[in-house]
Order: structure tokens, then sequence, then C-alpha cells
């Protein structure tokens, strides 16, 4: 029996055993855990606008653009991924916070910020007579003009520029920074999408405003029709020379915001957003948006450069001022106007013209010839969403025309569209019509919509009447249009929004077929779009522009 009792007792601590191992093999295999999407790490954690930055996590997706990463609230662009990393370049208009990152509807956060460092601020004041670069690890000042007399200024992508109030001039002349690029020198500015160049105010967030500092200007060697001596507006010294090089090369300007530029020195006498003078086609201009100029938002006297997506954003006086003999090409451009300000003189889209007086006489070289004669195509002017005023608000004046064509001018404009001013078309002088008569000033494919007077003449007795502009823009072969309102048009709901803006019409807008490539609008540099207007399908202001400069910080 008691042999009986120990086999019994044996057995049970054999299964016991058994039972024990068992068990501790199914502790040592648990079943494996899904991965979700996390952020692990943030390398490094801190840096100015424009450091590459590489995020750890899980859940990625290696597509790069199939992942949004937002430091605080401001977007960036994901340059490449796996699924465990993510390489970002930090935005111009980041601010200090937390880092999210969301793949396929589920978003996840950093658990710690990424600090926004700020950069070492160089002062920029006097001249530059030989090469340079501006980098992106620092905030440059300019204080009153700075001259680049030869050389070339090289400016990298995501730097920052901030122009100084007239109260920091150096030389005591009361002089809003501004940035002058001389005859024969150059400035290379080639920001990209991800990384534009920003030139702004030096005011603090919250105190910026019209004309905080000058702006930028360039001067080239190309054709204009003013005298040899002719000096720039402004206060700005020298003289446009008459070298006549149509393809001369002052640089290039690419993916650059200007902010709150624009100070008038005298009446008619300004300097602008940016001012061009004589400024050749070999110089490279695309993807630059003006805001909040105290003038003009861009100003070209003379030249023949050509330039793409340009942005015209609240700004005081013209949007597109073309004078002096300009005779370059421009697609893609578009204007938003705070319909509150607007400048002493009447507030216009184009103004177009070549000098005072009529523009005459125009009987050589350097001595009104060539004529101004640009030739826009695909532009969109909007102002007014309710009733056009021409009646003073907030600024200096009011509105007046989405285009003033006047002094001579030969201009052409095609596949555009106008929207809410008190005056659509003005057309002025006996001269002017006489070009458009012949037909080298070229109307075609634009709509006018939301105008208290679509066309008007100047109804001066020997210029131009109401009933002959209307007969000349009205002409079934120019198929352009007028509309009372904007219903039909099917714009995006947000067209008008001044913060956040969205220009891309409706899927149905009628906008987005009827374009007319005629005249000179056939010539090889006009992309040959369906669309009239500034959009089709494609929002190309996205990531590089900022509608809301005066709450970004820039440090």
């Amino acid at each position: 029996m008691n042999i009986l009792k120990r086999k019994f007792y044996i057995l049970f601590l054999l299964c016991g055993s058994f039972a024990a191992v068992t068990s501790c093999k199914n502790e040592d295999t648990p079943t494996p855990v899904a991965e979700v999407l996390a952020v692990k790490s943030i390398a490094p954690a801190a840096g100015p606008a424009g450091t590459k930055v590489v995020i750890t996590g899980t859940k990625f997706d290696a597509t790069p653009a199939n992942n949004i990463v937002l430091f605080n609230t401001t977007p960036a662009i994901v340059t490449a991924a796996t699924v465990t990393t993510l390489e970002v370049i930090v935005p111009a208009n980041a601010t200090t916070g937390l880092v999210s990152v969301t793949v396929n509807g589920a978003t996840v956060k950093s658990t710690s910020n990424f600090e926004l460092a700020t950069r070492v601020v160089v002062e920029k004041s006097g001249d530059i007579t030989a090469d340079e670069t501006w980098t992106k690890d620092k905030i440059y000042l300019i204080k009153g003009f700075v001259y680049v007399k030869s050389g070339t200024l090289t400016i990298q992508p995501g730097t920052i520029i901030k122009g100084g109030a007239p109260a920091l001039d150096p030389a005591g002349l009361a002089r809003g920074g501004t940035l002058i690029i001389n005859a024969g020198a150059k400035i290379m500015a080639a920001g990209t999408v991800a990384e534009p160049i920003v030139f702004t105010s030096n005011a603090a967030v919250g105190k910026r405003n019209y004309g905080d500092w000058g702006g930028i200007v360039i001067f080239g060697k190309a054709p204009h029709n003013r005298l040899v001596s002719q000096g720039a507006e402004g206060g700005i010294s020298g003289q446009l020379g008459g070298d006549n090089l149509p393809a001369d090369n002052s640089g290039t300007l690419q993916y650059v915001r200007i902010e709150f530029p624009g100070i008038a020195l005298l009446a008619n006498s300004e300097i602008n957003g940016l001012t061009l003078y004589a400024v050749g086609s070999g110089t490279t201009i695309d993807h630059v948006q003006i805001s909040y100029s105290g003038d003009d938002s861009f100003e070209w006297f003379g030249g023949t450069v050509n330039a793409k997506y340009l942005v015209a954003y609240r700004g005081w006086d013209d949007d597109w001022d073309t004078d002096w003999g300009f005779t370059g090409k421009v697609q893609y451009a578009v204007s938003l106007r705070d319909p509150s300000f607007a400048d002493v003189s009447g507030s216009n889209g184009f103004e177009s013209d070549n000098f005072a007086g009529t523009g005459e006489p125009a009987t050589g070289p350097n001595n009104g010839l060539p004529l101004t004669a640009p030739v826009f195509a695909n532009v969109s002017n909007f102002a007014f969403t309710g009733v056009p005023s021409n009646v003073q608000a907030s600024g200096s004046g009011p509105y007046q025309s989405a285009m003033h064509l006047r002094r001579n001018t030969d201009i052409s404009i095609y596949n555009s569209v106008f929207a809410g001013y008190p005056e659509g078309l003005r057309l002025d002088g006996a001269n002017t019509l006489a070009h458009a008569t012949a037909g080298s000033l070229d109307l075609k494919g634009i709509v006018l919509a939301n105008t208290t007077i679509p066309v008007r003449g100047d109804r001066a007795a020997t210029g131009i009447s109401d009933v002959q502009a209307t007969a000349y823009f009205s002409a079934a072969a120019r198929k352009n249009t007028i509309l009372t309102d904007v219903s039909t048009l099917l714009f995006n709901a947000d067209n008008f929004k001044l913060t956040a803006p969205n220009f891309l019409p409706q899927a149905t807008s009628p906008l987005l077929k009827d374009a007319v490539w005629e005249g000179k609008g056939a010539d090889t540099f006009f992309t040959k779009e369906l669309f009239r207007g500034a959009f089709g399908t494609t929002d190309w202001t996205k990531t590089w522009t900022n509608f809301d400069p005066q709450n970004t910080l820039y440090n």
C-alpha cells in the first residue's frame, strides 16, 4: 500500500511539473500586438525654418504625399518617407508647438514641442559691391537704401529679410529699408515651394501695416521709352541709361514673398512692392506674392522681362502698373483686394500708360518708343463682393477701374476675369482708341462681372465716348462677356475670403472653358489653357504663399 501511494505521489509531481513547464512556455510567446500610428522621436528637436527634421515612428505611409505633417498648425512638405521615418522641412511660417502626423485619416502628435529657434539678426546698410550670400540661418535687417552696385547677391531658400522703418535709416533721411539692384548687378533669390524667401516688415505681430518699408527695386539694361538721363521714382539714385539690351539678365526671383512694402516719397514718386526698371528677358520671375503694398503691388517701367504666377494681395493702389515702354509677357496672375483700402489716385487692377500727358510724342528709341505693349493672359482680379463703391472708405481714396488703359498704351489682355469694381474697362485717349481699332491693343476672352459701369471712355471732347469704348469691347469677335453679378460664374465659396481664399472655380464653372488664343496670345510663351482667369483645377498658390502675414511670427 505504501509503495502504491508513493507511485501516485511521484506521478502527481510529474504532472505538476509538466503543467508548470507548459504554462511558462505559453507566457514566453504572447499574441503579437498590432502596430498603430505613432510618433516616437523628432530630430533635431529645435531649429529655424528651413531645417531638415527626421520624424521616427510607426505606420507612416511610404509615399511622402500621403503623410500630412503640421508644425503646430503650419503644414510642412514631406520630402522622403518610409513606414518608420519621415523627412520634412520646417516651414517658413512655423511656430513652436507639437508636431502632428496624419495618415489615412488617423492623427497622432509628438509628446513634446518642436522649438522654433530664433536666428541671429544681421543688419545691412550702404552699398554691396562684391558677390555676397545671405543664408537661411540668419535674419537680415535692411536699413535705409541698400544698393547692390556690382556683383551678385545670392539669397538662400528659406531666408527671412526684414525691411527697417524710416526711423532706422542710418543716413538720417527717413528712408524705409529698400533693396536696390543696380543695372549690371544681379539678385539670385531662388526660393522653393517648401522654403520661400520672405521679405517682410520689421514690426511685431499685429503691428504691421501698409508701407512699413520700401520694397525691392531692380534696374536692368533693356529698352525703355524715356530719355537716357531719366531717373527713378522714390528718391532712388541713378539713371536708366540707353543700353537697349532686350535679353539683359538681372537674376532670379522665384518663390518670393514681399510683405508690407511700398512707400510714397512724394506724390507720384513712390517705391512699390516690386519695381522693375528696364529689366530684360534674361531675368527669371515667377511665384512672387506682394502683400499689403503701400503703393502699387507690381510696377514695370520699360523692359522686356516675362513673369508667371504672380499674387497681388490687399494692395493699396494699382495691382499691375505698366509704363515707359514695358513689352514683357505675363501669365497666371491673381489679385485679391480689401474693399476698405484704396489710394487717393483711384485704385485700379491694371493701369497701363506710357508717360505723363498723352504718351506722345513717340518718335524713336528713348523718345517715346517702344510703346508700352505688354501681353497679359489668365489674370483674375477680385475686389467687392457686394455693390462696388467708388467712395473712400478706410484708405486715402476710392476704387476706380479693373482696367484703366490710357496715354497711348498698346497693352493686350487675354482670358481674364475682373469682379467687383466700380468700372470694368476705362478706355482713355484718342491714341489709345486708335491702337484698339487697329488691333495692336487687344482685349479678348475677358469677363467683367459685378461692375457698376462695365465699359466707359474718358468722355473728353477729343477723347473716347462710352459708346465707342463699348462698341470696341463688345464686338462679337472679341468673345468678351459682361455680367451683372458673379453668381453664374460659380466661384469657389471662399473666393473672396481675405485670410484664407480658395480661387479654384467650381467643377461646372463656365470659366473652365472658352479661352481665346488669338493675336498676340498665340505667342509660344503662353501655355494655351482652356480656362479663363488665373485658375483651372490646380491651385498654384498652395504652400508658398501667406494670406495672414499680419499674424505670422518670423524669427
